[in-house]
């Protein structure tokens, strides 16, 4: 199976030091990546790279490349230039937040927020918007979808919104979807639809998912393939039921340890031990901001 994106040897600096230090990563066509790690280890960042949103504080270098929907060639992300990256964002690859008020407006309907979008980028009429936004919110499972376009998202739940939100986001049918932290903000039992969801839109076909998250548990319910992330640096890449059962690296160990019902016989203490006794030492030596032992438990909670 062929990638959809291709990151090669990302780097994203910050003036003093370096936030992602190098690191691959393949989305494969209809799969879902995930991208874990704590917080600060450079996931978040590395998703806004893909769409050239990073803080005006910080550059990036190396290849991201997005492949052409026809399957025969790809398009340069990194240094891309704004021509490029319009095209781009929202219609080839877009992207859903931890927190969709972020992308809703609170003063609009639902309906006017879908059909204004569908307008701008397809430049479809009112009443074939209109359409295809209330066909959006039924395929995200949005209920009463006719109604809801006259609402306002103070109306709906937060899983509700999340939906919406996603609905906005598949509306020009991108090739990739990124989402940061999708269900944090959501109750348990909430998160498990929205994940369903995701997984039914991968496996309808035409759409790939780079899903970033500290939540390994997350992973083990959807993810097809799975990259740790620490400290900027890549630790591990698996399959997902090769990563949760035979993991290689000790940091990966760490926080699969310290997931409920974890079957490893050690504790997360006692691999957290192990980290601080030998190269999270040296790593803090050098970097006094480096994450702590503690940081490591936090991350898989």
């Amino acid at each position: 199976m062929s990638d959809a994106l291709t990151i090669s040897g990302l780097r994203i600096r910050t003036r003093s030091h370096a936030v992602v230090d190098g690191i691959d990563l393949a989305l494969r066509r209809g799969g879902i990546h995930g991208l874990a790690g704590e917080s600060g280890s450079g996931k978040t960042m590395t998703a806004l790279a893909v769409l050239g949103l990073l803080p005006g504080s910080m550059t990036a270098s190396g290849s991201i490349r997005l492949a052409d929907d026809t399957g025969d060639g790809t398009t340069e992300l990194v240094g891309a230039s704004r021509q490029v990256l319009g095209a781009v964002r929202g219609r080839r690859v877009a992207m859903v937040f931890q927190d969709p008020s972020t992308s809703l407006h609170p003063q609009l309907t639902v309906g006017r927020q879908l059909t204004d979008h569908l307008r701008h980028h397809l430049g479809l009429g009112k009443e074939a918007a209109r359409s295809r936004a209330e066909a959006l919110l039924e395929r995200v499972r949005v209920p009463d979808a006719r109604a809801s376009l006259g609402r306002y998202p103070h109306q709906f739940s937060g899983g509700q919104r999340q939906r919406i939100a996603i609905a906005v986001a598949l509306a020009c049918e991108p090739s990739v979807l990124l989402a940061d932290e999708p269900t944090t903000a959501l109750d348990v039992t909430v998160q498990a639809g929205v994940l369903q969801l995701l997984r039914e839109l991968v496996d309808d076909g035409g759409l790939s998912i780079l899903l970033v998250t500290h939540d390994l548990g997350v992973m083990s319910a959807v993810a097809d393939e799975v990259t740790v992330m620490r400290q900027g640096l890549v630790v591990e890449s698996a399959p997902r039921e090769r990563l949760f059962t035979a993991p290689e690296d000790e940091y990966t160990r760490a926080l699969l340890a310290a997931l409920p019902g974890s079957s490893f016989e050690e504790s997360p203490e006692e691999l957290v031990a192990e980290l601080v006794e030998g190269h999270e030492r040296a790593a803090a030596a050098d970097d006094p901001g480096a994450a702590t032992a503690g940081d490591v438990e936090r991350g898989a909670r």
